[in-house]
C-alpha cells in the first residue's frame, strides 16, 4: 500500500470512530442523569415548596449556575477525550459559570445589609449540601471516567478533573431542587466546595485510571 493510501485509510478510520465516540458521550450523559435522578429521588427529593419557589428568581438562579457549569464541562470533556481536537474555545467556556455566580454574589452583597452576609453564606443546609452533591455525583463521575478510558485523552488528570466538574454540575442541579438556601453567597461557597471535591476525585481518577 502506498503511503498516501495508508494516510487516507487512517484518516477514514479516525473519522469513522470520532462520531461513535461523540454519540457515546451523549449516551453516557443520559445514563449519568438517570443515575443522579434515581439517587436524588431515593434520598432527599425536591423541597416541598418546589412549585412555589420555582417562581422566584433567587431559586432559579441556582440552576443557571449549575446547568451552565455542566454544559460547559460537557463540551470540554468531549474535546479532551479526542486527541488533536481543539480545546481552546471549550476551555474558555468554563469561565461562564464562575462569572455568573460571581455576578450574582455582587448583586446579593449590594442588596443585602452587611450584617446579614454571614447568615446568608452559612445558610441552614451546608452539611447536607456538602454531603449530597458528592453522593449524587459519584455515580455520574464513574461513568465519565469510564468514558475517558473509552476515548484517548492526552491530559488525563485535566480530563478527570473536568469529569468531576461535569458530575458536580449535574449533581448540584438535582440538589438545587432540594436546597432551601437560595442565596448566591451560599451557592458560591458550599456548592463550589462540594463540586471541587468531585473535581479532585476526578483528577485522581484521571491520574490512576485513565492513562493510556
Amino acid at each position: 500500500m502506498r503511503t498516501d493510501d495508508l494516510i487516507k485509510a487512517l484518516d477514514a478510520d479516525a473519522r469513522s470512530k470520532a462520531m461513535p465516540l461523540q454519540s457515546a458521550w451523549w449516551m453516557a450523559a443520559g445514563a449519568a442523569a438517570v443515575i443522579a435522578a434515581i439517587v436524588f429521588l431515593l434520598t432527599i427529593g425536591p423541597r416541598p415548596d418546589f412549585m412555589v419557589a420555582a417562581h422566584t428568581m433567587r431559586f432559579l438562579s441556582k440552576f443557571v449556575f449549575t446547568i451552565v457549569l455542566a454544559v460547559s464541562a460537557f463540551a470540554l470533556i468531549r474535546a479532551l477525550s479526542t486527541p488533536g481536537a481543539p480545546t481552546s474555545s471549550a476551555m474558555a467556556g468554563m469561565i461562564a459559570a464562575p462569572l455568573l455566580v460571581a455576578l450574582a454574589v455582587v448583586l446579593e452583597l449590594l442588596a443585602v445589609p452587611e450584617a446579614d452576609w454571614g447568615t446568608r453564606m452559612v445558610g441552614s443546609n451546608m452539611m447536607i449540601c456538602m454531603g449530597f452533591i458528592p453522593l449524587i455525583g459519584i455515580g455520574p463521575l464513574a461513568i465519565f471516567l469510564w468514558m475517558l478510558r473509552y476515548g484517548a485523552p492526552t491530559r488525563p488528570v485535566l480530563a478527570g478533573a473536568v469529569a468531576g466538574l461535569l458530575a458536580g454540575g449535574l449533581a448540584a442541579t438535582f440538589y438545587a431542587a432540594h436546597c432551601f438556601d437560595d442565596s448566591p453567597l451560599f451557592v458560591a461557597t458550599w456548592y463550589t466546595i462540594a463540586i471541587a471535591f468531585l473535581a479532585l476525585l476526578g483528577a485522581l481518577g484521571g491520574r490512576f485510571f485513565v492513562r493510556w
